[in-house]
């Protein structure tokens, strides 16, 4: 059982380089980050629609059923986001692209896959955690693709920002410290497994403190702006009465 994870998880790690290679290739002209942040967005696509099937559709339902057998599906899908995990964290030290905070959110993430993989259990909630951190992932990605290519001071950046802030403080923050409760609650869950669950939220607050930061510097720059262009209106207008009179 313990090799045949193994080559999963190998098999998704080969694949998710591969892609990265491959984007690489295509994309000559631009950055390897720009190669590697198209592996997550696809990552993130992928995570998302699989992770959303399991908990709406395939089951058990992680509000109520913590601590449950892995399923074969659950299995699989957390084999595929740990060869990812494994890319991204290695990516990450080898370019010394981020902080100690995106380091531990990596690392949190493979060790708490590893011990659901390894117990066979608790791969529902698992599965739920993946979700919900996955669902703000695209977005966040597409801020940094409409920064590179000039398009980040826009409407379509301004709409972004705030589907990003409005899923990550619902998604992430909200129903997170929902599903936390409900492990904690519940008797079948291992206390290690509670333990990385309340880590994992603690990175999450992390993060939402400094997107709320960065949130309230963009509303209050928006609302000096906006100032601005209504003084200088009223200016032009009343120098336009003015010179009609």
């Amino acid at each position: 059982m313990a090799l045949a994870l193994c080559l999963q998880v190998l098999c998704s790690l080969c694949g998710w380089l591969s892609l990265y290679i491959s984007f690489c290739h295509l994309n000559k002209h631009r950055s390897y980050e720009w190669s590697c942040r198209l592996v997550t967005f696809t990552h993130g696509v992928l995570s998302i629609g699989l992770s959303a099937y399991i908990g709406f559709i395939d089951g058990p339902w992680p509000f109520t059923h913590p601590g449950s057998p892995n399923t074969p599906l659950q299995v699989h899908v957390l084999c595929l986001t740990l060869g990812y995990f494994i890319f991204d964290l290695g990516w990450c030290i080898y370019f010394q692209s981020e902080g100690a905070l995106m380091l531990a959110h990596h690392t949190l993430s493979i060790l708490g896959i590893i011990m659901a993989l390894m117990l066979g259990e608790s791969g529902t909630e698992v599965n739920a955690v993946l979700f919900g951190s996955e669902i703000t992932n695209p977005l966040l990605q597409m801020r940094w693709f409409l920064r590179e290519i000039g398009h980040y001071h826009s409407f379509t950046g301004d709409v972004v920002d705030f589907l990003f802030v409005a899923l990550f403080t619902g998604v992430r923050i909200g129903v997170g410290a929902r599903l936390l409760f409900c492990e904690m609650v519940s008797p079948k869950p291992k206390w290690f497994v509670k333990v990385g669950g309340v880590a994992m939220y603690a990175v999450s607050w992390c993060f939402m403190f400094s997107i709320w930061r960065f949130a309230w510097r963009k509303s209050i720059k928006k609302y000096h702006a906006w100032r601005s262009r209504r003084s200088e209106e009223r200016q032009l207008k009343h120098n336009g009465l003015l010179k009609t009179h």
